[in-house]
């Protein structure tokens, strides 16, 4: 590209959602795909890696050893098949400008994580999931189309009829096959901007296993928090949140008359990281013990985005971690272990002496074809771990080990210490993915730091082998 003026970068310090870890990133900004083309072609930087929001915990929009590509000024939407609820849109805008634009339309966003603030681009790259993967699946079951900027700048229109192997290949490959560039999403009808909620509390994790397979025909949306701190007879202790979305007949007299009013409040927002020892072990009891005090047994009917969202409401709440940051760590065991595994997990947890800050078990439906997707039959299990020290890192792996024996896999977006060689074993589509992967990148323009960690990508690809 001689002659023209090489691609601009800012050299900054980068991290996941979590704060950990933090790496010195080279980072570009481009404003258009003419810019993005460009890019591809004359980075000095060996390898590049999307990041949208930065909502993924670990490193996987990171790396160190090559640059980033911050994709957030393609943020628009393109068009509205209202007859058919499809949506088309760039990649970078974000679940809550689709939500607020559409819930006073009538629609809403059908697998919806525990944020709003989520590219539509890094959804589709985490194939992510939410409260009703029991009956609705993840995001790639709502995906009918994108278009992928390959590292050779061609553009790609995937979907599962066109280019289906590549489909399957970047739902939940984490950025590594390509730029997702505009996506066809499924929006889902709603009635009001309202859900029906059924909060119970629970004793023990028989009683809530009982319970969530019990009733999870009755509702869409579904997900426990468990006092992790809880052990002996009350391990498991927990509040079974479940919801509908409500119905006009089913709001309070005063909202009948305007049913799809999308209610925000002011957001707070912490403005510095909270001390370190506010994460003791005892400061993580009491934060326990005051959930559970205060989420009684109760039906209720509350706003959207108080159900789907409530750490949405404090703007930057993971500075409450403190300076080294949150391992935030999900797993998933099989249906016909749920039960064994999930007790061995949080006995191995609170036997190692790290505790979870917020704990949720949620049920998962079946897997999909994304050769990396997260999602099978069974339960998930997610924690938020202050780190701590060293010993964060130790009670995870030994997590892993505990997940491994049981069939099970732990979460790409949520990862920051996983081994390759426990990957592989996790993931065993992995070689189809990495077959489709050179096809579509013979040099290994793409590229990140957990991707090199884990092996996703061949060690002598553009520049180094996993840290």
């Amino acid at each position: 590209m001689t002659g023209e003026a090489a691609p601009k970068f800012v050299r900054r310090a980068v991290s996941g959602w979590g704060n950990y870890p933090v790496e010195v990133c080279d980072v570009y900004r481009p404003e258009n795909l003419d810019e993005l083309r460009g890019l591809l072609g004359s980075a000095p930087q060996p390898t590049l890696t999307p990041r949208g929001c930065g909502r993924s915990y670990g490193d996987a929009a990171l790396n160190v050893e090559g640059a980033i590509v911050q994709s957030d000024r393609f943020d628009r939407m393109m068009g509205f098949d209202a007859d058919r609820g499809i949506l088309r849109c760039q990649a970078a805008i974000t679940l809550a400008d689709i939500i607020e634009f559409f819930v006073p339309r009538g629609f809403f966003f059908p697998v919806t994580p525990g944020t709003k603030e989520v590219s539509i681009g890094g959804a589709i790259a985490s194939d992510v999931h939410g409260k009703n993967h029991h009956r609705s699946g993840s995001m790639s079951a709502w995906v009918t189309r994108f278009t992928l900027m390959s590292a050779g700048a061609d553009l790609i229109s995937c979907s599962r009829d066109e280019n289906a192997e590549i489909f399957w290949a970047t739902v939940g490959g984490m950025g590594l096959t390509g730029l997702i560039i505009d996506a066809d999403i499924q929006l889902r009808p709603i009635e009001t901007a309202f859900m029906a909620v059924d909060n119970e509390r629970i004793a023990n994790l028989d009683q809530l296993l009982e319970r969530m397979a019990e009733s999870e025909d009755a509702f869409d949306y579904s997900v426990a928090w468990v006092d992790s701190m809880a052990a002996g007879a009350s391990l498991g202790r927990s509040v079974l949140m479940r919801a509908n979305h409500a119905n006009r007949e089913e709001l309070p007299v005063g909202e009948r008359d305007r049913p799809l009013t999308f209610l925000q409040k002011k957001r707070p927002g912490l403005p510095f990281r909270l001390p370190n020892f506010t994460l003791s072990p005892t400061a993580l009891r009491a934060a326990n013990a005051v959930f559970y005090a205060t989420h009684p047994t109760r039906k209720s009917i509350g706003p959207c985005d108080a159900f789907f969202y409530p750490l949405d409401s404090v703007r930057n709440w993971n500075r409450g971690y403190g300076s080294r940051g949150v391992l935030q760590y999900q797993c998933v065991i099989p249906e016909s272990c749920a039960r064994a595994g999930t007790i061995a997990l949080l006995e191995a947890l609170t036997s190692s002496g790290v505790g979870s800050f917020l704990t949720v078990l949620k049920t998962l439906g079946p897997g999909n074809e994304g050769l990396l997707s997260f999602p099978m039959r069974g339960h998930t299990l997610a924690l938020d771990i202050p780190n701590t020290g060293p010993e964060v890192i130790e009670a995870l792996r030994r997590l892993d080990e505990i997940v491994l024996g049981f069939g099970g896999r732990v979460y790409l977006a949520k990862d920051a210490c996983m081994t390759a060689a426990t990957f592989e074993q996790m993931y065993p589509r992995l070689p189809d993915f990495k077959r489709i992967k050179r096809r579509l990148d013979p040099e290994g323009r793409f590229s990140s730091s957990q991707a090199r960690r884990l092996g996703l990508v061949d060690g002598a690809e553009r520049g180094g082998g996993p840290r």
